[in-house]
């Protein structure tokens, strides 16, 4: 089953289950992919957004959470950061399991491998690659810095 029919899925059992924080954020993820929809279609794409792409506005989704619920804990909003954090376990029910420590450096590996990078100016085709197979999989954010530090090794 694809990603759109698993979220459309899990809104519906929602909404029987009447779980009703659950099927706020569910909804709120079908907005954002409809969004994204429309914005491809007028751009000529008359599928809209592919699974990647999808994908990768979860991971958007999840790590914008991540970053309010840091702020509200900061501020001292305990029940707003808590909020966001359920919105989070949500979310990432439909991201693909994260890739650990080991498996990160692996594909890192094997991305300098198929490019033939041989110093930092690969970095940006790298990421490509990375991202092109592992999207939703791995932070990017942290993996950029993992990759120039390989590369000026």
């Amino acid at each position: 089953m694809d990603l759109r029919a698993t979220i459309t899925a899990a809104m519906k059992q929602a909404m029987r289950d009447k779980a009703s924080d659950r099927l706020s954020t569910i909804r709120l993820i079908n907005a954002a992919i409809k969004d994204s929809d429309i914005e491809a279609r007028s751009d000529g794409n008359d599928d809209g957004v592919s699974e990647s792409d999808i994908l990768a506005i979860l991971a958007k989704m999840s790590r914008q959470r991540s970053e309010s619920a840091k702020t509200y804990e900061e501020a001292g909003r305990l029940d707003l950061a808590e909020r966001e954090l359920v919105e989070i376990k949500v979310i990432e029910e439909f991201l693909p399991r994260q890739l650990n420590d080991e498996e990160v450096t692996a594909a890192i590996d094997a991305a300098i491998q198929e490019v033939g990078a041989e110093s930092i100016r690969d970095m940006g085709r790298i990421m490509g690659v990375l991202k092109s197979k592992y999207t939703g999989q791995m932070d990017f954010g942290s993996v950029g810095p993992r990759v120039k530090d390989r590369l000026s090794s």
